[in-house]
């Protein structure tokens, strides 16, 4: 695991997000770990599967690493997310005096960008698979792009062997449907490859994001393993949704690794059969996005640079029969900290990419 963490930090380069705190040692003065306001969306489903709706920041129980948090934001569905009082926080024991963690500088002014509105990342893929039934599922995607109004901006990628950025994150919808038609049939699948960079293009946006991946085959070109992509999701908070066709079905383990991948990230693999369920499957993810709670904290202090494990659950027995939908946990991602002189030297240098 470490070794392919790692590996997974070299492939994509170092990039933190804004509102951090440093958890460094000075016996390691070039590496640091920055732990960001985490940030969680979660369904709460019935035993029928109906979204559970009207549910308040006191009902919500957050533990990282068996640690208490303490929610600092809150929102439910479409609604504006807002910051939460100690008057809305369910009664819990508190930490003792010296463990108290306080924000970062500065990210009380940033809060507001860091849970504006939504992100969603359409991953589409045009490879050789595609070549029977490629209107349909522009139809499809077109179709979703166009139902969800209440997403402040969209992105539509495409891929085979390699990315394709047919239309970069917008709020423009006229510009996302031209990118969806602008797609092509192409070459090998490299869907692991291109979900992690659109991973890492999501990961540099404030507020909340969310990959919706239509594949129609298994991975036959990347070379990146997909339990990286899963854990890069989970660490950077972005669920994914998978929605593949029956082609990929008939692989077993494509199969296996989209359900794990989407149940990981807090988010749902569907497979349909058709282009009817392939529309059904756009609507239950737009369904889903709207019903989401969105819930964030600032992690109290936790020795634990590896991988951390988030728990959450709801107050009062009558609500222990409901079930949530989460990410798993997240790793603090590391970050380079440069020496005096590399400093001063990159100062009159310009950033490269």
């Amino acid at each position: 695991m470490p070794k392919r963490f790692f590996f997974l930090c070299w492939f994509l380069g170092v990039f933190s997000l804004p509102a951090t705190w440093t958890a460094a040692q000075e016996s390691e003065p070039h590496i640091r770990v920055e732990v960001n306001m985490v940030q969680l969306n979660v369904a709460v489903t019935d035993a029928k599967g109906n979204y559970v709706t009207g549910l308040r920041p006191r009902n919500f129980l957050i533990t990282e690493d068996g640690i208490g948090e303490k929610l600092a934001t809150f929102g439910e569905g479409n609604e504006p997310v807002r910051k939460v009082t100690d008057a809305e926080l369910p009664d819990v024991k508190p930490l003792p005096q010296d463990s108290t963690a306080s924000p970062a500088p500065g990210a009380d002014a940033s809060l507001g960008s860091l849970v504006a509105g939504a992100s969603v990342y359409i991953l589409f893929d045009t490879s050789n698979y595609m070549y029977r039934g490629f209107v349909f599922a522009q139809d499809a995607i077109a179709d979703f792009v166009r139902s969800l109004e209440s997403a402040d901006k969209l992105a539509v990628y495409s891929y085979s062997r390699d990315l394709y950025r047919s239309a970069p994150l917008t709020a423009d919808r006229a510009a996302v449907l031209h990118g969806v038609r602008s797609t092509v049939a192409g070459d090998d699948a490299a869907l692991y490859n291109c979900l992690l960079l659109t991973l890492k293009d999501a990961s540099r946006v404030n507020g909340r994001k969310v990959v919706v991946v239509f594949s129609n085959g298994p991975d036959n070109a990347s070379m990146v393993p997909p339990e990286d992509v899963s854990e890069l999701a989970q660490s950077t908070g972005i669920p994914i949704y998978m929605i593949a066709t029956m082609e990929a079905k008939l692989e077993p383990v494509s199969t296996a690794v989209f359900e794990r991948m989407t149940a990981a990230t807090g988010g749902k693999a569907y497979f349909a059969k058709n282009w009817k369920d392939e529309k059904r499957a756009f609507a239950s993810i737009r369904d889903d996005l709207a019903h989401l709670y969105s819930l964030s904290y600032y992690p109290q202090p936790n020795p634990n640079r590896g991988w951390r494990t988030i728990s959450v659950k709801l107050t009062g027995e009558h609500m222990k029969k409901y079930h949530i939908r989460t990410r798993a946990g997240y790793r603090p991602l590391p970050a380079r900290s440069p020496a005096p002189a590399e400093t001063a030297s990159s100062a009159a240098q310009p950033a490269s990419q």
